[in-house]
């Protein structure tokens, strides 16, 4: 994928996603049906070991864990693996999808459903924990563009999407919205950053523009 693609799809991604939070909370007011359906729909399903599963992405994807854990770990494995400038990359896409994710926060002011079974910070849309399963699964796939990585990947974005609705800490359209922005800064940065990252000796495209 050239540069200028990912540029678009970043952009788009991005676009879409405060679309979304913009329809959610401003063209539906009361939170739109299916946000309702869903949330009702996963709490009248909820098995325990669901809930031991969501409780253990909660603790996963959020607080320190999140924040510090996560990035530091991916970071950490990326040097091991002689990827330095994968490492780089990794920790500034992180950053600014978390500055992303806090900024629709802001914006958005979205209220949680009412009966969220764990506490959680301000502000619904987007989730955060979603979005920072996008952030590592689309760093991983640019940094090691394969099948195998991108179907990991996805599976961990709707593992963790699911287990949000599964508390009842987001509505599902949230979780949607998360999964765009973190992938879309990826994305983003990845046509900015992908030659210096990947650290080719010759300048096959040249810079966008």
């Amino acid at each position: 994928m050239n540069r200028r693609t990912l540029l678009w799809w970043g952009v788009c991604l991005l676009a879409l996603a405060t679309v979304l939070g913009a329809v959610v909370v401003f063209v539906y007011p009361e939170t739109p049906g299916f946000d309702h359906w869903w949330n009702e729909t996963i709490s009248g399903a909820r098995a325990e070991w669901m809930l031991d599963f969501a409780l253990a992405l909660n603790w996963v994807g959020g607080g320190w864990v999140a924040i510090l854990g996560v990035p530091l770990l991916t970071i950490l494995v990326l040097v091991l693996a002689r990827r330095w400038r994968g490492a780089v990359f990794a920790a500034v896409c992180f950053a600014a999808s978390a500055g992303a994710v806090q900024l629709l926060k802001t914006i958005f002011g979205r209220a949680r459903p009412d009966d969220m079974l764990v506490v959680s910070d301000y502000g619904s849309f987007p989730s955060g924990h979603t979005a920072n399963a996008a952030t590592i699964a689309l760093v991983l796939w640019v940094i090691f563009p394969r099948v195998w990585v991108a179907i990991a990947g996805a599976v961990w974005v709707l593992a963790m999407a699911l287990s949000r609705t599964f508390l009842s800490v987001h509505w599902a359209t949230d979780t949607v919205g998360g999964a765009l922005v973190g992938a879309g800064v990826v994305l983003v940065l990845a046509a900015w950053l992908l030659p210096w990252v990947q650290h080719t000796k010759s300048e096959v495209e040249a810079p966008i523009g």
